[in-house]
């Protein structure tokens, strides 16, 4: 290599060496649109992308808007608000738990009740919905518990605040939870009946009459444990329970069948 060309190649060197280390620096910045921003701002195109259906962008401004600025109106609509937008972006967690944070902080918020009607439905349309967890091909395999989470959830919104504009709906909700959990336990009870457990048929038909006994599942408790005790030998109850039905829904079709049963 010729002595001419050794400055030149030295030269290179340093230049590449400096770009190594310093290049990041070299390079822009990504920008931040809302560095800027002022509390303001943030909760107006938030507000505008959750009006708009675009729930994960309206998400990440609402939580911007709370790192940003703890404090004062605007962060406190914007906890309330992200309730309802991971609600609608299908998170569910998020959901729940950004309405207990809400309800934690600020248990005296005009708009508390709003938290409390979320988190019921939230719960409410967990899954595939209330009837398709409830009403399953093999009802041993269902957990009832978000339907139950989400009627307590209700009830509490009622207990709590009745004039509440979303009382009316939550207690429809929670008319439909009872009736379908009360379905539930009772296919759970002929799912035992079938393949013979009588005592764990009997005890499932007992907590439909002890906790829905206005339900209309509960006519179908009954006929369940009439047929559990007559097939355990245990007559005595078994015209017990078969005349609670015949008094509590004389027109059913398969009473016939039941006496005969019960008598025979």
């Amino acid at each position: 290599m010729s002595a001419s060309r050794r400055p030149f190649l030295a030269t290179l060197a340093l230049l590449l060496a400096f770009a190594g280390v310093s290049g990041c620096s070299l390079l822009p910045d990504k920008i931040d649109e809302t560095r800027n921003w002022s509390a303001a701002k943030f909760y107006s195109e938030a507000k505008d992308a959750l009006d708009n259906g675009n729930y994960q962008q309206a998400i990440t401004y609402y939580e911007k808007l709370q790192a940003r600025y703890p404090f004062g109106k605007y962060a406190q609509q914007a906890q309330l608000e992200s309730i309802y937008a991971y609600y609608k972006d299908s998170e569910p967690d998020s959901a729940i738990a950004a309405a207990d944070r809400f309800i934690k902080t600020n248990p005296r918020h005009p708009y508390v009740d709003y938290a409390y009607y979320l988190k019921g439905l939230v719960n409410f349309n967990r899954a595939d919905g209330p009837v398709d967890r409830l009403l399953p091909a093999d009802p041993t395999r269902t957990d009832s518990a978000t339907a139950m989470q989400s009627f307590n959830d209700f009830n509490e919104l009622v207990t709590k605040f009745p004039d509440s504009k979303y009382a009316p709906d939550a207690r429809q909700r929670m008319l439909f939870l009872r009736n379908n959990l009360a379905s539930y336990e009772v296919n759970v009870a002929a799912f035992y009946l079938e393949r013979g457990a009588y005592v764990a048929a009997v005890n499932r038909g007992k907590y439909v009459l002890e906790n829905y006994s206005s339900a209309p599942a509960a006519a179908d408790a009954l006929a369940v444990m009439t047929r559990a005790y007559a097939a355990m030998g245990m007559r005595d109850l078994a015209r017990d329970y078969l005349r609670v039905l015949r008094e509590n829904a004389p027109n059913r079709a398969d009473l016939p069948q039941l006496s005969a049963l019960v008598e025979g």
